[in-house]
């Protein structure tokens, strides 16, 4: 298996929050966004639209940040989910998701449909983790996640970030340049433009392109286009397809920052 739950995992973080209201005149209110920083982001809408809050949640704090979910392979992919769970009745994905009762707080409601997006294409196959950040506010979810989505507990895990090699780092040791330059599986060199998935297990060297390693995990689910899990050809060890996509895209501190003006972007641009 790859890392740990509770581990300090490589990349850029992408999650979709759902906040709930504690103020008495507005309690109960619930909203649901897009960060990569969830402390960060907390604050910002607690600290009104000035502090780089959202427009529905300004002047209506304090607000707790209940529930994550996270493991998005990208931006995108997180803001695509963020847009059906704030949006389900217009979702075609969710066309079986009744709408809101007269009896239903806002809460449940939001519960209820996330259960169903996680149980729904494309998310169903995504690495993706529940994670309560209030365990108070805990319910159970009808239907369950499927198996691969652990459920957690408390903040997220630090991200994990790469060592940059200075004067003083330790050199690595002599790889073999040829054997690095091609896919494992079908012997083409890699493009300067699409980077290698490597296998996470110490000491095994598999480097192939994203479509051969895919093809080759999806050999027991013919039907599927995107694997769960699958055993690495170099090691034979077992890997989530969802730890080789972060590993992948490990990100570093320019990244980060650019993301974080694109949450402050798509939340203006969705609200005004």
């Amino acid at each position: 298996m790859g890392p740990a739950g509770g581990a300090a995992r490589p990349g850029p973080f992408f999650g979709v929050y759902l906040l709930y209201c504690l103020n008495p005149r507005h309690r109960g209110r619930v909203y649901v966004g897009f960060t990569v920083n969830p402390a960060r982001r907390v604050q910002q809408h607690n600290g009104g639209r000035k502090k780089g809050g959202a427009w529905r949640t300004s002047g209506r704090g304090p607000w707790e940040m209940v529930l994550i979910v996270h493991g998005f392979p990208s931006a995108v992919a997180a803001l695509r989910f963020e847009w059906a769970w704030q949006h389900p009745r217009a979702s075609r994905r969710l066309a079986h998701v009744g709408p809101r009762l007269r009896s239903e707080a806002a809460f449940a409601f939001h519960l209820r449909v996330l259960a169903h997006m996680l149980r729904s294409p494309p998310w169903a196959r995504l690495p993706l983790t529940v994670r309560w950040l209030r365990a108070d506010f805990r319910r159970e979810l009808c239907p369950p996640p499927p198996p691969h989505m652990p459920l957690a507990f408390g903040p997220p895990p630090p991200r994990a970030r790469e060592r940059r090699a200075g004067p003083s780092a330790d050199p690595e040791p002599e790889r073999d340049r040829d054997a690095d330059a091609s896919c494992a599986l079908c012997a083409r060199s890699f493009q300067d433009e699409e980077g290698p998935l490597c296998c996470p297990h110490p000491g095994c060297r598999l480097r192939a392109h994203m479509i051969c390693l895919a093809e080759e995990f999806l050999q027991e689910e013919p039907g599927q286009l995107l694997p769960l899990e699958g055993q690495c050809p170099g090691c034979k060890n077992s890997v989530l397809w969802g730890d080789l996509i972060w590993l992948c895209r490990m990100g570093d501190e320019e990244e980060e920052e650019d993301l974080e003006l694109e949450e402050e972007h798509w939340t203006d641009m969705l609200e005004t």
